[in-house]
């Protein structure tokens, strides 16, 4: 990861608001969350306050992925999305550009991770000590090169998807911590948050929104 943090300028776009839930397309590049120190108070959390100053955290997307975001607007939309994370209620559907041709058409792939903690943020995989990480895939299209697949995230583990995909032996296209060579000369991470569906903290209907990814 470079030292500099030159976050994109594009305004906020935004996929969905009412009175309790603002959806968000988050760009590749922006911190969820002020990171340590002045240089790194830009994110999408200040953007979006500055639009909704009500705006709560529900979640976080690595700074270096793109896609659907999700922010309460009222302390009991943020506990009810909470609870709902929590219990594994709500679904993530990411696509991913990743590098060689994954062989399988479906697959589920079930590798506990825990902070390598000296190289910290980086994950790792550990059967003694990790936490439990599931994650589904799909295989849209691929080639000798690269391959296009969906994944599909059963559990919320920091860099889960990132190092899952290192793990099956196909980085992610432009990841700055797991890709290396060729694989990593990309002009962004090639991972992006496509579809979030939950139950909306008003009535808990049922509600899938969808953000086209740029790659």
């Amino acid at each position: 990861m470079s030292d500099t943090y030159n976050p994109p300028q594009d305004p906020l776009v935004i996929l969905h608001d009412d009175h309790e839930v603002v959806l968000v397309d988050k760009p590749c590049g922006l911190l969820s969350v002020p990171g340590k120190g002045e240089h790194l108070a830009d994110c999408l959390i200040a953007r979006v306050q500055a639009v909704y100053p009500q705006a709560l955290l529900v979640h976080r997307l690595d700074r270096d992925t793109s896609g659907v975001m999700i922010f309460a607007l009222t302390p009991h939309a943020q506990r009810h999305l909470g609870l709902q994370f929590e219990k594994r209620q709500t679904k993530k559907t990411y696509v991913a550009r990743v590098a060689g041709l994954i062989a399988e058409k479906t697959g589920t792939i079930d590798l506990p991770l825990i902070v390598d903690w000296p190289n910290r943020p980086r994950q790792m995989v550990c059967h003694e000590t990790g936490r439990q990480a599931i994650t589904d895939f799909r295989v849209l299209r691929g080639n000798d090169t690269e391959t296009r697949v969906r994944l599909m995230p059963k559990t919320g583990r920091s860099h889960q998807l990132r190092v899952h995909m290192l793990a099956m032996g196909h980085p992610i296209l432009g990841d700055p911590f797991y890709a290396t060579g060729a694989a990593r000369d990309y002009p962004r991470m090639m991972l992006h948050s496509e579809t979030f569906q939950f139950r909306h903290p008003d009535g808990g209907q049922g509600t899938r929104i969808t953000a086209k990814a740029p790659f």
